[in-house]
């Protein structure tokens, strides 16, 4: 049995780096389990080529995991194209698709944990950490990569008002770095016109690359106090793959059998 974590692919080296680390994190958790990576698009190795070298090492049975986000097109229709395609080539091999990422509590861990850090390496807010009484004061742009999909867009609004209320936040106010609004810097700015004094920039993504690259940029366009970095290699994430791994082989959900 094989867990495929598969990525979106990125002409950013880092993107491919940043995977890699998350499958290691993954397997040190569950030694017993073969993970493996696939990537839809500029990386290697492909869906295809990584379907095909499983089943020429004998696998018959791979749960695919969206290293996504969000449920929008990639999730609803590029994954499930792409794996149907190639197993429909691949006699014998039975492929799940397991649910995105998000939403989900271990995403927002691992974003507060990932600000926490920025914070205490001393890049804004200055000294005092994040306990309840300091967060009050801060007021957070949670910033996606960004979908057209409307259901990927309410499910970030939601995931930011449930930052707020868990966390304990001044305000959340949900950005995007591209194919929505408002932008990174445009959120920043409206929170500092409601009167919020101080100001962080929670990158929602997993790896580095361009639209990253656009957040960060944004972030300091308008004068955010932090920016976290991006969530690479969280322990949370390599916890969830795992999870969302389990529950699609608990589900008995045979989505694709070639």
């Amino acid at each position: 049995m094989t867990l495929l974590l598969l990525a979106h692919g990125s002409r950013d080296p880092r993107h491919a780096a940043t995977v890699s680390a998350l499958a290691a994190r993954t397997r040190s958790l569950a030694p017993s389990l073969r993970v493996a990576v696939a990537f839809l698009d500029f990386d290697r190795p492909g869906v295809g080529e990584a379907l095909a070298a499983l089943h020429a090492a004998g696998e018959r049975e791979v749960t695919a995991v969206p290293l996504l986000l969000t449920r929008a097109y990639h999730a609803k229709t590029d994954i499930p194209a792409a794996l149907a395609e190639q197993t429909a080539r691949l006699p014998g091999l039975r492929v799940r698709q397991a649910e995105v990422l998000g939403p989900d509590p271990l995403l927002l861990a691992a974003v507060t944990r990932r600000l926490g850090e920025a914070v205490a390496a001393g890049r804004g807010l200055g000294a005092g950490g994040l306990g309840p009484a300091r967060r009050a004061e801060i007021g957070v742009v949670l910033a996606a990569a960004g979908s057209s999909d409307p259901e990927a867009l309410a499910v970030l609004a939601e995931t930011a008002r449930e930052w707020r209320r868990t966390a304990g936040w001044c305000a959340v106010r949900p950005a995007f770095a591209s194919a929505a609004r408002p932008t990174t810097a445009d959120a920043v700015r409206a929170l500092r016109a409601d009167g919020v004094r101080r100001v962080a920039v929670a990158p929602y993504v997993l790896a580095p690359g361009r639209l990253p690259d656009r957040i960060f940029a944004g972030a300091r366009e308008a004068g955010a106090d932090v920016v976290a970095p991006v969530l690479g290699a969280a322990p949370e994430l390599a916890r969830l793959v795992l999870r969302r791994h389990a529950a699609a082989r608990g589900a008995g959900r045979l989505l694709l059998a070639g």
